[in-house]
């Protein structure tokens, strides 16, 4: 949950889960699994956010009343870990220390290293307020959240100050590690790599999105899309997440949140917060995804800092747009679904949130993207228009923003 501005965070449910801060007696059952005692809303065993009927195949998750989650004590993953013995360390981040652990398949109970299945195991830094309340969120929401594009969150530790947090383990690590980090151990991602992995992403959102209560995710970025083996993209990290607007109210007010180069900036500017402030965090991320450019670069030359603002005049221009496209990927895609994905970017990165498509809208056009198979032809060069105008407004075979394959020419 690192690179974060803001300096605090409102409770999450604040008519449910734990209320302050306080020791907790070190014995917890760990024969079973526990919801540690999360109330549900007013109405008898409805959840605050119950899932939508709907027939879409994006939507094929679960919400629970209550999060049904294993209670592990401190000595437990101890275990899992050899002690958090430093080579068992997965990464480092602003809420602790993730950790490599083992479990039995079927108990989920401890065992030894290399035996078993491996899970992930997030450890809270003990002195952190903001983390406890992160964690309080993660087990609110992802524990009574069931997605394919959503990481599992499998069991927790809160013993005294101890807090932890049990995953799948996602054998391919974060996307942002694959598109940036420059190493002969990881390959360049192919471009229907890209798209299969926007797409899982964006599934993941439209869920969020669908249910009665909309949660907005509210720290959409690269480096909280992680990847399991066959690199199926998955969000995690739920700490930021919020409970959409309700009584017929377009927003949520909260304190600003988030990161940097992927914030919306409505929220940044007001502390509102709309469901489609997320859509703008997925056109930073898809933008990325085709540029292989981080959000923000200081070490990018003068006016090209933040990605956005230097290349979205880029973004209706094929000729501008083949410029910027991640060199990584070239004869792999098609000039038309380049430039449709990148039109699909520039309407989710729309000032006004109303004008940004909706998440099920966005991942109806990533799946146009990736039916468009057609090899990339020679540049005709001189010959070839130099600029390309945006359709912005509905016609014959569009999508429902205008979205259409090959639209621009």
């Amino acid at each position: 949950m690192g690179n974060c501005f803001g300096s605090g965070i409102c409770n999450q449910n604040p008519s449910s889960s734990i209320p302050s801060y306080s020791p907790r007696p070190s014995t917890p059952d760990t024969s079973k699994n526990s919801g540690v005692g999360f109330s549900t809303s007013s109405s008898a065993g409805h959840s605050r956010f119950s899932a939508t009927a709907s027939e879409d195949s994006y939507f094929n998750g679960e919400i629970l009343p209550t999060p049904n989650l294993k209670t592990y004590s401190f000595s437990d993953l101890k275990a899992a870990t050899r002690n958090f013995k430093s080579d068992t360390v997965l990464g480092i981040g602003g809420f602790g220390t993730v950790f490599k652990g083992w479990v039995d398949e079927k108990t989920l109970t401890p065992t030894k290293a290399g035996t078993g299945m491996v899970v992930a195991i997030k450890k809270l830094n003990s002195e952190s307020m903001q983390g406890f309340e992160e964690w309080q969120a993660e087990v609110n929401f992802l524990g009574r959240l069931s997605h394919p594009n959503l990481v599992k969150l499998m069991g927790y530790c809160w013993e005294d100050k101890e807090l932890l947090l049990v995953y799948e383990f996602m054998s391919k690590g974060s996307l942002e590690n694959h598109l940036f980090r420059r190493s002969t151990a990881i390959e360049p991602l192919p471009w229907e790599l890209r798209l299969k992995i926007a797409i899982g992403a964006a599934r993941g959102l439209a869920f969020l999105h669908s249910s009665e209560k909309q949660i907005i995710y509210r720290d959409f970025k690269a480096s909280n899309i992680l990847l399991d083996g066959n690199y199926h993209a998955k969000l995690s990290d739920f700490g930021l997440a919020k409970v959409g607007p309700s009584d017929g109210n377009s927003h949520v007010t909260t304190r600003v949140m988030g990161t940097y180069g992927y914030a919306a900036p409505e929220y940044i500017a007001t502390g509102h917060l709309y469901v489609k402030s997320d859509v703008y965090g997925f056109g930073v991320v898809l933008l990325e995804l085709l540029t292989g450019l981080r959000a923000l670069d200081t070490k990018r030359p003068s006016g090209q800092n933040n990605l956005v603002d230097w290349v979205k005049p880029m973004l209706c221009n094929k000729r501008k747009l083949r410029s910027i496209m991640d060199a990584r990927m070239e004869g792999q895609y098609s000039s038309k679904a380049a430039l449709v994905a990148a039109q699909l970017s520039l309407k989710c990165l729309e000032g006004e949130p109303k004008n940004r498509p909706s998440m099920k809208e966005v991942v109806e056009v990533l799946e146009q993207v990736e039916s468009m198979k057609e090899k990339p032809k020679p540049s005709k060069s001189k010959s070839e228009p130099s600029s390309h105008r945006c359709k912005q407004s509905p016609r014959s075979g569009t999508s429902h923003h205008g979205f259409r394959a090959g639209s621009g020419r």
